[in-house]
């Protein structure tokens, strides 16, 4: 079973509401499949006390705005990670030190996560970039730099003229 439609469209509110607010690393996480209390998890973080504040009010006004209200809040008074139950939706806004000490997305990485982008960055950054291969002509501005057919030049793959620190293979 995957998240409702009601619960999926909440969290992608709560998400983007985070994300105008500077909120970082915002994730969605669908635990409707492990969990009976709740179809979603957003995450978010903040790198101090104060954002964290006004990414959770930001939260709670735009969704009381589409008639959705918090039946609970906690972690308010600390503001280092406060939890907004939605009932379908449960919202982390987290310090950055307890998103990466307590890191939820890897307590939950057996459940699938619900795509989000920030509607606020341009089309072009929206897009997933893809690798860019270096052409014959990148060779000579790079040292150590690629063949026309994408291989490395041999130069750089000779340990005797890199430049790079070698390894310490005595023991």
């Amino acid at each position: 079973m995957t998240a409702s439609t009601e619960a999926r469209e909440t969290a992608l509110w709560a998400a983007q509401a985070a994300a105008d607010k500077l909120a970082t690393d915002v994730s969605i996480v669908d635990v409707s499949d492990r969990l009976a209390i709740t179809d979603a998890f957003v995450l978010a973080s903040a790198p101090n006390e104060r954002q964290v504040q006004s990414i959770v009010d930001e939260v709670e006004d735009r969704l009381r705005e589409h008639g959705i209200k918090a039946v609970r809040r906690e972690g308010v008074a600390e503001s280092r990670w406060v939890l907004l139950d939605f009932v379908d939706v449960v919202v982390h806004v987290q310090h950055a030190e307890e998103r990466a000490y307590y890191s939820l997305e890897r307590l939950w990485k057996d459940c699938p996560t619900i795509p989000f982008t920030d509607s606020a960055l341009p089309p072009a950054a929206r897009v997933a970039s893809t690798p860019v291969t270096p052409s014959a002509q990148d060779a000579d501005a790079v040292p150590g730099g690629f063949s026309g057919e994408g291989e490395a030049a041999p130069q750089a793959l000779d340990p005797a003229t890199s430049d790079a620190p070698q390894a310490d293979t005595t023991r």
